[in-house]
């Protein structure tokens, strides 16, 4: 009588953890870091920041989490299942920049790319990040990053260097290249003029560009959260740098062309595009 064969075990996808802050509107922060997770097919795992009160009108309050919180919730998932990459959003406090960065420096000598999308102010104009922390993030997250992902103003939050034109991208890069980056990805997209969405990518040896076409859509909450989480995503699943950011912009740029109305304000992007294409 012939033996029945065992079933083989389901192959585990990459895993990628989310430091970041919840979005109650669930348009940006950690809400849309898992979905975009699900969407490219890695497994994501969560360590939550801080607790906001939020919609489509903007960030009626915030809440950090105490360091101890944050640490505990980093050592339980870390220690246990282990990481592929790791993205960083909002951390609220300088308190809280230098526990994550502390954390991270120990993931990174093994190897795990971070990716660090330096969240300072929220698509609607409200802070998320106290002025205090800057010299931490400048000082102890920076140096932490696989890859840094700001946006203009963040880079000149940064940096002090302002862009206008996309020659300004490379003085951009190199400015925050400066503190301790491997890759700046330098965001683009809110460069005035142009039909394409820009952006740059660069070691300080080597450049990308990647370039979107523009889509006249209001409804772009979370494309920060996105993009950084999608590049975290690619490099989990054995993506190069440039490889991850070029798929990210991709993704990226379909969710910004499908996002939707909601509520009174600004709408999400549709992290779930490529499901209703």
């Amino acid at each position: 009588m012939p033996i029945p064969s065992l079933p083989l075990a389901p192959p585990v996808p990459p895993r990628v953890l989310t430091v970041a802050g919840s979005d109650s509107g669930g348009g940006a922060g950690i809400q849309a870091d898992l979905k975009t997770m699900l969407a490219l097919g890695v497994h994501g795992m969560s360590v939550l920041t801080a607790v906001t009160a939020q919609n489509s009108r903007g960030v009626q309050g915030a809440w950090p989490l105490p360091a101890d919180v944050v640490r505990a919730q980093f050592r339980s998932v870390v220690d246990d299942i282990g990481v592929q990459a790791v993205k960083t959003g909002m951390l609220a406090s300088a308190e809280l920049v230098e526990t994550v960065a502390g954390l991270l420096a120990g993931i990174k000598s093994s190897g795990v790319p971070v990716v660090v999308d330096p969240v300072g102010i929220s698509k609607h104009g409200d802070p998320l990040l106290d002025a205090s922390a800057l010299d931490a993030v400048r000082r102890e997250l920076l140096p932490a990053a696989t890859v840094a992902t700001p946006n203009l103003d963040e880079v000149a939050w940064l940096t002090g260097v302002r862009v206008t034109t996309e020659d300004g991208l490379r003085r951009a890069a190199e400015a925050l290249l400066a503190h301790g980056p491997a890759w700046a990805l330098i965001k683009g997209g809110h460069l005035p003029g142009g039909h394409d969405a820009v952006d740059l990518l660069t070691d300080g040896a080597e450049e990308h560009w990647f370039r979107a076409p523009r889509h006249d859509n209001r409804h772009t909450h979370g494309t920060g959260c996105t993009l950084a989480s999608a590049v975290a995503s690619g490099l989990a699943k054995g993506g190069t740098v440039p490889e991850a950011v070029a798929a990210a912009k991709e993704y990226v740029t379909g969710a910004i062309a499908a996002g939707f109305p909601l509520g009174e304000g600004i709408g999400p992007v549709d992290h779930g595009w490529r499901f209703r294409a």
